[in-house]
């Protein structure tokens, strides 16, 4: 992590990726990378997959997308997709 603030909380291993998630995006946003998660009631309804991250900018060549049924899941393919790009996210 670059420029760290001193504000990684220790995570315990029984919780899932979503305690981190606004750590992560703020982690993103210091990259230069735009990335935003949301989640689409019309869809939920419907029984897709309603959670959806968004990420773009920064050291990312391209634009990415993950959805997911939660938003475990969601951040979860997330951070699987931005490693594979390049992006070590510390978590």
């Amino acid at each position: 992590m670059t420029r760290s603030k001193g504000r990684w909380p220790k995570l315990e291993m029984d919780q899932g990726v979503e305690d981190a998630m606004l750590l992560i995006l703020e982690w993103l946003g210091e990259q230069g990378v735009g990335a935003m998660i949301r989640v689409d009631a019309e869809r939920m309804r419907e029984g897709r997959p309603a959670w959806t991250f968004a990420a773009g900018g920064g050291p990312l060549s391209e634009g990415m997308r993950a959805d997911g049924v939660s938003a475990a899941e969601c951040m979860s393919r997330a951070l699987l997709k931005l490693r594979e790009a390049g992006l070590a996210v510390p978590l």
